[in-house]
Parts: structure tokens; C-alpha cells; sequence
């Protein structure tokens, strides 16, 4: 049986929170198995927050939760590193109600999860295995979870703007395929939206040195990869889908989609108990979802 892994020891770093601008310090640390990933403000005395889909409060433009008094926002960066590296169980302590945008990727946080190590439990690992296909639609937005034998994303893009109309990427996502083709790809936004934000209370810490900013007709700052957008939304999706508390086996497939109805689709995967089982793969399985990630072309999108 795969099992469960946690860190070896505790470890932490420090930045700013994207929206609300303010000085973050993170510490990971171990947790015990079956304890699942949990948010703890210790400004607040220690207030614990699970990182599920009940717990869900915002989810306009970042990932929030909240929980008795306790709140935390933009965690789906550090979801995503976590769930990539393989982490099932970890306490994420935090003095402010943000994770710390870093650099705007996941890297960051892989490289702070690769510091600190990992171990495994004594519990065996559970996946969400999809059985039938599970789908959310609003407008021209879609969502969907199709059977498969490993975890893979295809996920399309479409905005108005010169620079970024339409970008489709599939992958199968792998501890190496995530590090190397997902982690590094930054959040982005618009130029003429940002005053807008701010006047609104949100990215009061956002620069170029933690995101990929669009103006009317060029990037401000150089691209980690041609399709930059789309990788970071299949990295959005991953962290978001975490929400459900387990590891996925099943091919996602993405339009237009965005927090809010990633936020619905996890909520949906948890009702719809009769298109998925909780299994717990065999070893030779479970190489296979972490071996390295063979070149894909993009699946095609349900209409």
C-alpha cells in the first residue's frame, strides 16, 4: 500500500499577502496521519482551520476559508505545492489572515516543502477514484471529472485581450510534470484593473515582482513559458481541487472555469458519492501516478 506522508521537521518563510499587503510569517509542520492539511492562525491563539470544502468562504479572485473566527485567504498556491509534492497531513501556522504570495508561483512552496522533507506514516493513502463522469456548467463556463487511470488536467483559457485569447494545455500531473511545468507558472492580471482592486481592499500587495501584469498591448515582465496563463490556472485547479481531503484519480477538464466554480465542482464531487470510491492503490499504481509525465496533445473539450 502508497502511504500517507507528512514533513520531517518544521520549517518556514516569510512574505507579503498578495491582497491585503501585509507582512506574512508561514511555519509548516508535521502532522499525524489522517489529520489531513489544516490552516492554524496563531495570532488568534491557535484557531485551526481545515482546508475543506465546508470551510469555504471566498472565492473571487483567490481561495479563502473560514471557521469559527478564524479566517485565511489565498491558500490554493500552497494547496497545489502540497498536494503535488505528495504531502497528506501538514500544519500551515500563520500570524495573518494570508499566505504569503511569494513570487506568485507554487515554486516557492516546493522549495520550502523540499527543505523541510517528507515522511511516511503509518496509515495507508487514500484516492478519490472517479467512476462516472461528474460536470458543473455556468454560462459558458464548464467544469468536469472524467474516469482515468491517473490524475490529469486539460484546462482552456479565453479572454479579450490581444496577448491571451485562447491557450489550451493537457498534462498528466506527476511530482515531476507539477515542479517542472506547473509550480513556476505565476498568477496574472490586468493592468486597468488594478486601480480598480485596490479602491476595493485587494491586491494592495500585488507587484511585478509576484505577478505577470497584461497591459493594453504587451506583458510588463518576461514570460516562464508561452502558455504562462493556462499553466497557472491547471495550478489554481489543483489547489482548489484539494478541497475535496483527498488525492484525485481522474481526468479534469476545465473551460473558463475559476475559483468560484472550481469552488462548486468540489462541493458537487463530495454530493455525487456514487460517481467516485475511495481507493487505496496498489504500489505498482501508485508509481505510476508519480512517474515521469509523457508528452500529451490536448483532449477534447465536452461541448
Amino acid at each position: 500500500m502508497s502511504l500517507q506522508q507528512t514533513l520531517r521537521r518544521s520549517v518556514s518563510c516569510a512574505g507579503i499577502g498578495l491582497h491585503s499587503g501585509n507582512k506574512v510569517t508561514l511555519s509548516l509542520r508535521p502532522a499525524a496521519a489522517d489529520a489531513g492539511i489544516s490552516f492554524r492562525r496563531a495570532d488568534l491563539g491557535g484557531v485551526e482551520i481545515p482546508a475543506r470544502v465546508a470551510n469555504l468562504a471566498g472565492i473571487h479572485y483567490a481561495t479563502g476559508l473560514v471557521r469559527e473566527r478564524g479566517s485565511v485567504e489565498t491558500v490554493e498556491h500552497l494547496l497545489a505545492a502540497l498536494v503535488g509534492l505528495g504531502v497528506d497531513n501538514v500544519v500551515v501556522e500563520l500570524n495573518q489572515a494570508e499566505v504569503p504570495i511569494m513570487d506568485g508561483s507554487a515554486s516557492p512552496f516546493v522549495y520550502l516543502i523540499n527543505e523541510a522533507g517528507t515522511k511516511p506514516l503509518a496509515a495507508p493513502r487514500r484516492w478519490l477514484k472517479v467512476k462516472r463522469p461528474i460536470a458543473l456548467a455556468h454560462d459558458d463556463k464548464h467544469i468536469a471529472l472524467y474516469p482515468s487511470d491517473d490524475f490529469r488536467v486539460t484546462y482552456t483559457i479565453s479572454f479579450d485581450h490581444p496577448l491571451l485569447r485562447h491557450q489550451t494545455r493537457t498534462l498528466r500531473i506527476t511530482e515531476e510534470s507539477f515542479v517542472e511545468e506547473i509550480a513556476p507558472a505565476r498568477t496574472f492580471g490586468f493592468l486597468k484593473e488594478v486601480e480598480t482592486l485596490r479602491q476595493a481592499g485587494l491586491a494592495l500587495g500585488g507587484s511585478l515582482d509576484n505577478a505577470v501584469v497584461l497591459g493594453d498591448t504587451g506583458v510588463l515582465n518576461s514570460l516562464r513559458f508561452e502558455d504562462e496563463f493556462v499553466r497557472h490556472k491547471i495550478l489554481d485547479a489543483m489547489g482548489d481541487l484539494s478541497l475535496v481531503g483527498y488525492p484525485v484519480i481522474g481526468h479534469l477538464v476545465a473551460h473558463r472555469a475559476g475559483h468560484a466554480l472550481h469552488a462548486a465542482f468540489v462541493a458537487k464531487i463530495l454530493e455525487d458519492t456514487d460517481a467516485w470510491q475511495l481507493v487505496e492503490v496498489p504500489a505498482g499504481e501508485a508509481v505510476a501516478l508519480h512517474a515521469p509525465a509523457a508528452a500529451e496533445s490536448p483532449a477534447p473539450l465536452p461541448s
